[in-house]
């Protein structure tokens, strides 16, 4: 099943992120060769796609999953929590009906 990953970054926890990015996108990576990742980004902290300085406010993640647990645990694992860029981590299941 599709789980969507909804996270919230702490404010001003750019530099945290960008340091953590290799390992974020690595094993987002992991999850696209497996092919189990249907899209992933952050939000932009301001209505531009190179927010610059700004950073991001947020992430979101649709990716399969064998349950609920196992996307909650993939989710807690990430290493923007490590990092502490993410303040808050929200999984809910998702249903995809476009594209078809």
């Amino acid at each position: 099943m599709l789980y969507a990953i909804i996270s919230e970054d702490f404010p001003d926890s750019l530099v945290l992120r960008m340091t953590a990015r290799p390992a974020h996108i690595a094993r987002l990576q992991t999850l696209q060769n497996a092919g189990r990742l249907v899209l992933a980004g952050p939000h932009p902290a301001i209505d531009n796609l190179d927010p610059g300085n700004a950073g991001f406010s947020g992430s979101l993640i649709v990716a399969e999953f064998a349950s609920l647990e196992e996307a909650k645990i993939w989710a807690q694992d990430d290493p923007y929590v490590s990092a502490g860029v993410y303040a808050k981590v929200t999984v809910k299941p998702f249903k995809k009906v476009f594209p078809q």
